[in-house]
């Protein structure tokens, strides 16, 4: 069985570990490459140490390289041990990097850029072949990623892409020149595949793209972003959709309209502020100024009164001050987001804010940034205890609490994207993952909620079709029937490494 894809040299089936990190298209490039592998004839690794690990990079940190290197370093002696190992490295930091990556680890047998993810398989194989390492890095997309093969991470969700890359020039991000100029997909493709996710189960979706409103420039249709949003009203079976990330200086109040009136369309923004001082932002390239940002927020809120924001914001640009430091924090009151991922200015090299005058000193910047969080801390928690005792519907994840085997709680989205604990009445059916589920919020935190039915008749659930395509999809990782099904479900979730934008104490 040498040189068939997927298969050692006794025949035996390899298996695959992705290990990820990073932003959310890494997460849906990360879907693709499992997706890929399994057609290839590999086999998700479980417990033994698989046969080839798979690193999908981000190089948005300035400790990205560190934390690969660290990791390979560890794999070296792993993969003596374990004859026919192969560790491939993929993503931002591969095509930032490139044959670095191989004088740094010459163990590492195949790296893949951002623009061929499909090549990963044959670049296995010819590394097995010739037994030396492959690099392939392309300057420009090959094959729309969406057409690639996908293992989805959640058979009741999935991220669709409607573009890839980025045409803005903002002077702290690497990602225009690692993921190249925007590329959009044609709206019959990204609805086409929207429709095949949900008659798989999935009721809920979120649209991926580095600017999501900026959607249709490349095709001539300014308004395309607000128009898919409601085309994707009238997919039957599709209860939620989602969209990250759009961009202040492009978003038009079309997208609020169409948000507002297309009833499967959340009330959940992202909104990237990345800082409240008119000067950082004209360093930083951002179109647009603190007004715009703030109005914006006032336009989306008088059309969805309970609509949730979330924000990024950057501490310690080079040139901030501490008036422009108290500016961000001004504008974050004013906002009152739901939640924000902060991040302390990274200095990457290759783009022009790492050359710039004045550059903070670290002690700054911490000080600055603990500030910030515990002012986002501190409205985080008020904006939740205004959700105290109303009535929400959530969608069940697979994924539970820290706590929950002490509190023996579940875990559900509301439409709202904020996260609540649940415990289910004795002698009630636990819900499945997709499920969707309604409850009166009992207690608030920072980063959660908490909804305790009093009993039977305080908990509604209602069965759903992605929740029979979780239990098929676990009948078929276990070989056994599907109870009360009959076609074959979609293959169950595969473990992506670090999970996105994770959100402190949740």
């Amino acid at each position: 069985m040498a040189g068939v894809p997927g298969a050692s040299a006794s025949g035996a089936q390899r298996t695959y570990e992705v290990r990820t990190y990073g932003c959310q298209m890494n997460v849906h490039d990360s879907e693709r490459i499992s997706g890929l592998l399994e057609a290839a004839g590999y086999a998700a690794a479980t417990d033994a140490q698989a046969d080839v690990v798979v690193f999908n990079t981000c190089a948005v940190r300035e400790n990205a390289d560190n934390k690969l290197y660290g990791n390979l370093g560890m794999l070296a002696s792993v993969k003596e041990k374990h004859p026919g190992m192969q560790i491939a490295v993929g993503g931002c930091l591969a095509q930032k990097d490139r044959d670095t990556i191989l004088k740094k680890a010459p163990w590492v047998d195949a790296v893949f850029g951002t623009h061929n993810v499909g090549a990963l398989p044959a670049l296995l194989e010819r590394a097995r072949h010739n037994n030396e390492a492959q690099l392939e890095i392309l300057e420009s997309l090959d094959v729309f990623p969406s057409t690639l093969p996908t293992k989805r991470d959640a058979v009741y969700s999935g991220w669709v892409s409607i573009s890839v890359g980025c045409n803005n020039t903002c002077t702290f991000c690497i990602v225009p020149a690692l993921r190249g100029k925007e590329r959009d997909r044609r709206p019959g493709e990204i609805l086409a595949e929207i429709e095949a996710l949900v008659a798989d189960g999935a009721i809920e979706v979120t649209l991926l793209g580095q600017n999501v409103n900026s959607y249709g420039v490349e095709f001539g249709d300014r308004g395309a972003f607000a128009k898919l949003l409601r085309a994707c009203g009238s997919i039957e079976g599709l209860e939620r959709v989602r969209f990250t990330s759009p961009h202040p200086a492009a978003f038009t109040d079309d997208v609020i309209d169409a948000m507002a009136e297309t009833p499967n369309v959340m009330p959940q923004l992202h909104m990237p502020l990345q800082s409240g001082s008119d000067q950082i932002l004209k360093s930083m390239r951002r179109s647009y100024r603190s007004s715009k940002f703030l109005g914006i927020l006032d336009r989306v809120r008088a059309k969805m009164p309970h609509a949730s924001i979330s924000t990024d914001i950057i501490v310690g640009f080079p040139g901030e001050t501490e008036e422009d430091f108290q500016a961000t924090l001004d504008v974050v009151e004013k906002s009152r987001f739901a939640t924000a991922f902060t991040f302390q200015y990274s200095k990457r090299p290759g783009t022009p804010a790492a050359d710039l005058p004045h550059q903070i000193p670290k002690a700054v910047v911490q000080e600055r940034f603990e500030r910030l969080t515990a002012l986002q801390d501190r409205i985080a928690a008020e904006e939740n205890a205004l959700q105290l005792g109303r009535t929400v519907e959530l969608m069940v994840t697979a994924q539970q609490g820290r706590k929950a085997s002490e509190t023996h709680r579940l875990s559900g989205r509301a439409r709202d994207q904020r996260l609540v604990h649940f415990s289910v009445p004795d002698g009630v059916e636990p819900p499945r993952p997709g499920d969707l589920v309604t409850v009166t919020v009992t207690e608030a935190a920072a980063f959660h909620l908490v909804a305790d039915p009093t009993g039977p008749a305080a908990l509604h659930i209602r069965r759903s079709r992605a929740g029979d395509a979780w239990d098929r999809a676990q009948a078929d990782s276990c070989g056994v029937p599907a109870p009360g099904g009959s076609a074959a479900g979609p293959a169950g979730a595969v473990s992506l490494g670090m999970p996105s934008l994770p959100v402190r104490g949740a």
